[in-house]
């Protein structure tokens, strides 16, 4: 399987006067790229682009050079795991797979839904309606029918929601093995830990802007190392804004209403210095409370990186 690569050139996409993706530039591979950020951030509209079912507003996507949107042939390489629920209901799995082998024209399209189920370990309910289906087999037989015709680019929106704890480690299995075989897969989700045990590749948006983009390990620093901000009660509130201040190891110490508020330099810096510096000024600490760990707000410092 030769090695594919998609493009995208400064891409936008509106919907009237709302900006869903705004002036993006990336490169997705071979291997595994997990598209990660808050809802909302663009990136259905984003994988919709990349599999050619969303015309750009504005730029250009391209699968090998060749423009994805209106280029039938394209599918031919593509398999997509949309987000919504996009299966027929009154039909039963093993039908849902077959139909869309026979769709794309394959030679022996049995054979290449019967593989497709067993690769998703669907064999056992392929006779049972999709309808009867839990959100976790759905997302398991959609992805059955997104690798019926062996493709070389796999585009999944979300493919973990709904599925049991043995079915996400399953599916994140054979990404990983989808990868080592040269495939190009990209992922999205809005969980930082589903991402950072199976992507080696990120990237990052937030409110439809490529915020980050590169190794996991190395945007998950500037995640850890950005400021974070902090609600303190203590046995002595002045007296630990005054210590804080004095080490140094605050960007930002406020006391406003008997409410102390504190900016850390880094989140590894402060919860050893923050014991350390309570302890010797004598201070108990009652409440550390983080006011900032939402993904919205880790991701919006990336894109102010």
């Amino acid at each position: 399987m030769s090695p594919s690569v998609l493009s995208v050139d400064t891409v936008s996409r509106w919907y009237g006067n709302v900006v869903a993706v705004n002036d993006v530039t990336m490169t997705i591979g071979p291997g595994i790229t997990g598209l990660l950020g808050p809802n909302g951030a663009g990136k259905s509209t984003l994988i919709g682009m990349l599999a050619g079912f969303l015309a750009p507003s504005a730029g250009s996507v391209t699968l090998d050079g060749t423009t994805v949107w209106k280029n039938p042939d394209v599918y031919r390489a593509i398999g997509l795991v949309p987000e919504r629920e996009a299966a027929y209901d009154f039909l039963t799995g093993w039908q849902f797979v077959l139909a869309n082998a026979e769709l794309h024209g394959l030679a022996d399209p049995g054979a290449a839904a019967k593989r497709a189920l067993a690769t998703v370990e669907m064999e056992f309910a392929q006779n049972r309606k999709v309808g009867e289906y839990s959100k976790g087999m759905k997302q398991r037989v959609k992805m059955a029918s997104a690798l019926v015709h062996d493709p070389a680019v796999l585009l999944l929106d979300e493919p973990f929601n709904g599925m049991d704890p043995r079915q996400r480690l399953h599916l994140m299995e054979l990404l990983r093995q989808m990868g080592a075989e040269g495939r190009t897969v990209l992922f999205s989700s809005h969980i930082l830990e589903e991402v950072e045990q199976v992507a080696q590749q990120i990237e990052v948006m937030v409110a439809g802007r490529h915020a980050a983009s590169g190794d996991f390990r190395e945007i998950r620093r500037l995640m850890i190392d950005r400021p974070h901000q902090y609600v303190i009660r203590s046995s002595d509130d002045r007296g630990l804004a005054s210590a804080l201040i004095a080490d140094g190891s605050t960007a930002g110490v406020q006391l406003d209403d008997g409410v102390l508020s504190v900016e850390a330099v880094s989140f590894l810096r402060f919860t050893e210095l923050l014991p350390r510096v309570a302890r010797d000024a004598g201070i108990r600490l009652f409440e550390v409370s983080p006011t900032d760990e939402s993904l919205e707000s880790v991701f919006s410092y990336l894109v102010k990186s």
